[in-house]
């Protein structure tokens, strides 16, 4: 009940002030095989001039992890409640997470950046693993991440 509470606060947050339509995004992560953990997972968005704006989603649920995700915990200062929704799992190595979400109509093509940092215990953690402009024209275009994400789209 938690994280559905959770999930609606964060997508009213980024409807709301724009007032304008929402849709049903997809985000579908695979990771590599890179042999280690579950990877936590932190799904933010910043504006044009790279201030955080807020957080969508985060994989893991052990908070003794949050700061290794360090450009997500920088900007927010580690406050969950900013995370709209937190799963109960980290992603297993080789595994997909997908996650539907509604967005803003007015968050596409407006400068806006989609983030998503990663971290694996024992492991080199992944500031801005993937960095992505939230476009219509990138819909279901796979981007590559730095270590650990073999494949990111939204749709």
């Amino acid at each position: 009940m938690k994280s559905f509470l959770a999930t609606l606060a964060l997508t009213t947050a980024l409807t709301l002030p724009s007032l304008a339509l929402a849709q049903p995004v997809t985000f579908t992560t695979t990771l590599n095989n890179y042999g280690g953990d579950g990877a936590y997972l932190a799904f933010y968005v910043t504006d044009a001039s790279g201030a955080y704006v807020g957080s969508l989603w985060m994989a893991g649920g052990k908070s003794k992890y949050y700061e290794h995700l360090s450009d997500w915990y920088r900007a927010t200062g580690g406050d969950t409640g900013q995370v709209n929704g937190i799963t109960g799992a980290s992603v297993g190595a080789g595994r997909t997470l997908e996650i539907t979400l509604d967005l803003a109509d007015a968050l596409f093509d407006a400068g806006y950046t989609l983030h998503v940092d990663a971290a694996v215990e024992d492991m080199r953690d992944s500031p801005n693993e993937v960095a992505v402009p939230l476009t219509i024209e990138g819909a279901g275009k796979p981007v590559v991440g730095r270590r650990y994400i073999a494949s990111f789209t939204y749709k």
